[in-house]
């Protein structure tokens, strides 16, 4: 809520009992549910620690957990109220919410290079323009396939200059592999498996092509509950540092939940995960608008959205800066 135009965290609710007592309750949800995905680690660390539940438990609040298998998944959990949280990467959000679906970008987990174009050796392909005609695999609505999008655009190319194979993240790695596609539009841990275990090769990496790891809420939940937002998203941080401070055992829980070799796992938190950032600020401002002007132009987004005006809206850096006390 707002006071002055000051965000207040929780509104507090005063009870006077007979012979002057006061009491304050500040009243919450029954349960709090939150996704877990390979691609944001964090969440995995949070999950395996059950802070979550020992922390909301003491208001008397259940934690419920689902797995999202890619940001397309995270995004219809939330826009169907199945999940209060979500992880994605910000320009699926973005263009999501362009559409109509009621949520804020609240916090980020992770500035990771999770996406490339990748293909097995003997393929042909060894630049963007060779994709022409080809079959690529990409999971429609995430980052991969946004990066395979703007990835298309720097030589001049589009989508229906290539035959696009809609699969799941997995099962996308699991094509490439059996060679029923030429090349795929990866995301990790899937990518650095297929590197170690079949050879296969990141053929275009651009790191500034990949949006930040972002958790969503949905809009309802944050305006009815926003201590609550502020709650996890410190519960987020303090994963967060503990991940940064034992990777290994981070490595550990990622293999184990990703099912992957430590080896696997290691390669996507070593070489492509930054911890560092946590408030959604400029940076993230601005790599999620460099996207979407692609998006416009591709037809991802439709002409009639003021995506300017639907950045502002969904980007709410109020929440972690009062969670993390300006961090």
């Amino acid at each position: 809520m707002k006071i002055n135009g000051i965000r207040i965290a929780a509104l507090l609710i005063v009870v006077t009992f007979p012979g002057g007592g006061v009491a304050f309750a500040a009243p919450g949800p029954a349960v709090i549910r939150l996704d877990y995905a390979t691609y944001n680690p964090v969440s995995l660390v949070l999950k395996d620690k059950g802070w979550a539940e020992a922390d909301l438990g003491k208001d008397g609040i259940k934690v419920e957990w689902t797995l999202s298998e890619g940001s397309n998944r995270a995004l219809a959990f939330l826009n169907s109220n199945s999940i209060d949280f979500g992880s994605t990467a910000g320009a699926a959000a973005l263009v999501s919410r362009s559409n109509g679906n009621p949520i804020y970008g609240i916090y980020i987990y992770s500035k990771p290079e999770w996406t490339a174009l990748v293909t097995l050796p003997g393929s042909g392909i060894s630049r963007i323009q060779d994709l022409k005609g080809k079959k690529v695999a990409a999971t429609i609505g995430t980052d991969p396939y946004i990066f395979l999008i703007r990835s298309l655009d720097t030589v001049g190319l589009g989508l229906s200059d290539i035959e696009l194979v809609p699969l799941q993240h997995g099962d996308g790695a699991n094509a490439l592999v059996r060679k029923q596609v030429d090349a795929w539009a990866g995301l990790d841990p899937h990518m650095a498996r297929v590197q170690v275990e079949d050879g296969a090769t990141l053929f275009y990496r651009n790191p500034e092509f990949n949006t930040y790891g972002v958790l969503n809420v949905r809009k309802e939940f944050a305006d009815k509950y926003p201590a609550y937002v502020d709650r996890v998203i410190s519960l987020y941080e303090k994963a967060k540092g503990y991940a940064r401070d034992h990777r290994p055992e981070l490595i550990a829980i990622l293999a184990r939940e990703g099912q992957v070799k430590p080896e696997i796992a290691k390669i996507q938190i070593d070489q492509r995960t930054d911890l560092s950032v946590s408030t959604p600020g400029d940076a993230f401002r601005g790599t999620i608008a460099a996207a979407a002007q692609v998006l416009l132009k591709g037809g991802q987004i439709r002409p009639d959205v003021d995506v300017d005006a639907v950045i502002r809206d969904y980007i709410r850096p109020g929440f972690a800066e009062v969670a993390l006390g300006g961090k």
